[in-house]
């Protein structure tokens, strides 16, 4: 199977499957010297992970992440760093009688039309269990983000069904607002606007009472980024931005900026205009709007990255479902196990991931070229 690598100068390789024993990545390319713990990798981990809380799936996977090469007294070493997340946790029974059936929205049919067999157990390597391996090389990158300048990747939740969050200002998100709620409580659907967050929670509730499924909007921001980052034709940033987000489970599409709605703009309204922020000489050159959502002509322009991706509701179903078998004769399936009614919440660290991983790999590769 091919295309289990990502990134140039920031290289990532993963394999594993939903009910094998774990998936592992390999990052080439780290810098030595970066502060790296199995405590630092846990934090993302337990983000994404099943299982914390009602609204998602109950598979319980601890997810605690073995550090195998890379790391030597607490820093990276500039070989390559190997991570494992174990699988503890797979209920493969759950999916004996449908293994010959085809699920309505999964990869079973296509698995067969290109490799004429498949690990029917779960969603192998298109599962989301893969995106383990993931979020742990994004914790690096988002190490090497900080080290370098001070960059920041956050997401979270704008829209669940039809309930949109109100958010202001992107960039002013903090962590605190996307994990807790103002009274101190978590905040399982990850939306830093409470009352939105409420109303998302009970939509979840319901679809999940109903055996169904519900998609939504996760929004990425990245801040402290520099100009310059990404390439003027194939490897623009936004391109390499698209094909990370895109290489995700279940999403069916990505925006950045204005995204879709500037096809109501004229240029007039669309264009942000340029100026300076400060006394500093050299001038720091900003926009007074970003509309351009940080990146021009594939590169970034100093302004805030900011990335939507919208996610399809969760193809695991309960209900009854038609479909047919591996010989084309009609039938109905009801998909067992523990699945998320929304993927929202769990997405989150899985986006973050994959966003710091682009930015970083443009980064050392600047670096590289202007030395």
């Amino acid at each position: 199977m091919a295309g289990n690598s990502f990134g140039q100068a920031l290289r990532i390789t993963t394999a594993g499957e939903s009910h094998g024993p774990g998936n592992i990545v390999i990052i080439d390319g780290v810098p030595p010297g970066i502060p790296l713990s199995v405590e630092d990798l846990q934090v993302d981990l337990d983000r994404r992970r099943p299982g914390q809380s009602a609204i998602v799936s109950q598979r319980d996977e601890p997810d605690v992440p073995e550090i195998f090469s890379g790391v030597f007294e607490g820093l990276t070493t500039g070989t390559s760093l190997a991570i494992l997340i174990r699988n503890r946790d797979q209920r493969s029974r759950d999916y004996d009688d449908i293994k010959d059936l085809y699920r309505p929205g999964h990869a079973d049919f296509t698995f067969d039309a290109k490799y004429g067999r498949r690990d029917y157990r779960g969603g192998g390597r298109s599962s989301a269990r893969e995106t383990t391996a993931r979020v742990a090389a994004g914790v690096v990158a988002k190490k090497i983000l900080a080290a370098a300048f001070g960059g920041r990747v956050l997401g979270y939740v704008v829209q669940v069904g039809d309930v949109k969050a109100s958010i202001a200002d992107p960039a002013a998100v903090t962590l605190s607002d996307v994990e807790t709620l103002p009274d101190g409580t978590p905040n399982v659907v990850r939306c830093p606007d409470p009352a939105a967050a409420a109303r998302m929670i009970a939509l979840i509730e319901e679809v999940r009472k109903d055996q169904d499924s519900i998609g939504g909007v996760a929004e990425i921001v990245a801040t402290n980024i520099p100009a310059g980052l990404g390439e003027p034709v194939f490897d623009k940033i936004k391109a390499d931005l698209a094909k990370a987000l895109f290489s995700l489970p279940a999403v069916l599409g990505v925006e950045y900026g204005s995204g879709i709605a500037s096809a109501l703009l004229r240029g007039s309204q669309n264009n942000d205009r340029f100026t300076t922020e400060g006394t500093a000489s050299p001038p720091h050159i900003v926009t007074a709007s970003n509309r351009h959502g940080g990146m021009l002509g594939g590169i970034t322009s100093g302004m805030p990255i900011v990335l939507r991706a919208a996610v399809k509701p969760t193809s695991s179903l309960s209900q009854e479902q038609p479909t047919v078998n591996r010989s084309g004769k009609p039938a109905t399936i009801r998909t067992k196990g523990r699945h998320d009614p929304c993927l929202l919440p769990r997405f989150v660290p899985m986006a973050e991931a994959m966003v710091a991983l682009v930015l970083a790999d443009h980064w050392l590769r600047l670096r590289g070229q202007r030395g």
